[in-house]
């Protein structure tokens, strides 16, 4: 029998074994549970999985979508129940705990087994020595700024340093109309916003919480920080409900035109804008203490991507990470998401496309990125600690100094 016979003859028996009873080519289901689609234009992301699913047409992806706060506690409650989806979309403040718990899987192996490239890969998180995290997209935290809030209230200048961003917020805030400069969402529930709306500023002016790796709240970096949050509370520039507000509310308020400024993240832009259209709204810097003129820091948050340790379907599951990180797919992510690219080969449009968007990478280009809860141990409930002591400062039970040394007892027994 000849060779090309001999193929045709394999070729046929491999497709008769790859028929179900139905005619279609049997598939690997895999699901991919993040909190991505919401966050992106609609359809967008089921669309990239329509093509990944067209170029292997052996593999289904079920994407499980939802608000970040559902998405984090359905993979905290799936890693301690060993059902967690086969893909999850993660954020760096979750995978020391994740791997602790032995719930994502180390993708060394994989990136060894298939030869990827990882000098492609802005950051690979390892902890312990595994790689459990790659960085698909990272979305910087500017402050956002309503122009037309801002302008109507005689606020010319965005403001650049702390002393400025309280004038402002001053101007901006009256109670009779239910407006305020600034909120604050400390929800205990969903404690980020240590991270994003208080950290922020300590990183902005080139401090730390951390000295050497271990915590260092009760040093004067972040201990002012506490004194100038409260400064704006003292000051009643703060929308009401601080103890229980979350991120999402703070959005809204923002999107309604009751607050004038808010530190976010890029992720939000699509929705700002499908939930207002007419918001005219600009992006600065987080300010800085007065006379610091060294490179801002810059908060973000990534949307990471890893795979389940529990998962029966490891090669399947590294293929989509694969395809997510290789460089046109991922170009073609950051684009729709406005976001800085997880492979450095990528090259996203909006830089040039849109004006919001070009003034966050400028910003981003001036400064650095900073995030330093990523691959911390238990990472969420450390911020929720501090959220706890904020909140007593802010309820005039604590000052700064007291609300500072209490935060930094509980972290040094985590550490």
């Amino acid at each position: 029998m000849k060779y090309s016979s001999r193929m045709n003859l394999l070729r046929g028996a491999a497709a008769i074994w790859l028929l179900g009873t139905s005619g279609a080519l049997a598939q690997t289901e895999i699901e991919f549970s993040q909190w991505w689609a919401p966050e992106l234009p609609a359809g967008s992301l089921r669309a990239i999985m329509d093509d990944f699913e067209a170029e292997n047409p052996d593999i289904k992806v079920t994407l499980i979508s939802g608000p970040y706060a559902t998405t984090r506690d359905q993979i905290a409650i799936g890693a301690a129940s060993g059902t967690m989806s086969d893909v999850v979309g993660l954020d760096g403040a979750w995978v020391n705990s994740l791997t602790a718990q032995g719930a994502i899987a180390d993708m060394a192996p994989l990136m060894d087994s298939t030869g990827f490239d990882r000098s492609q890969a802005a950051d690979i998180i390892k902890i312990e020595g595994k790689s459990v995290m790659m960085p698909v997209a990272s979305f910087v935290y500017p402050i956002f700024v309503n122009l037309d809030f801002a302008k109507a209230a005689g606020v010319s200048e965005l403001p650049s340093t702390r002393q400025e961003f309280l004038e402002a917020a001053k101007k901006m805030t009256n109670p009779d109309e239910n407006k305020y400069g600034w909120a604050l969402p400390l929800s205990l529930q969903s404690p980020s916003s240590v991270l994003n709306d208080m950290m922020s500023w300590v990183w902005a002016s080139g401090e730390s919480m951390l000295d050497n790796g271990q915590p260092a709240l009760d040093k004067a970096p972040v201990i002012d920080m506490l004194t100038f949050i409260k400064s704006l509370n003292d000051a009643g520039v703060i929308s009401p409900g601080i103890a229980t507000k979350t991120e999402q509310e703070k959005v809204e308020e923002f999107v309604n035109g009751r607050i004038g400024m808010m530190v976010d993240t890029l992720a939000h832009v699509n929705l700002i804008r499908e939930r207002n259209p007419d918001l005219n709204f600009d992006v600065t810097p987080i300010p800085v203490v007065e006379g610091y003129e060294g490179k801002r820091g810059l908060p973000y948050a990534s949307w990471g991507i890893g795979i389940s340790e529990s998962t029966e379907h490891k090669d399947e599951a590294w293929k989509l990470v694969e395809y997510m990180m290789s460089a046109d797919v991922n170009a073609r992510l950051v684009s729709l998401a406005n976001a800085f690219p997880g492979n450095v080969n990528a090259k996203p449009d909006f830089v040039t496309s849109d004006k919001v968007y070009a003034k966050a990478f400028e910003i981003f280009q001036e400064g650095y990125l900073a995030n330093e809860f990523t691959g911390l141990p238990v990472a969420v409930d450390l911020m929720r600690q501090f959220a706890i002591e904020s909140q007593k400062m802010l309820a005039g039970q604590e000052t700064p100094e007291q609300a500072a040394k209490a935060a930094q007892a509980e972290w040094v027994k985590e550490f």
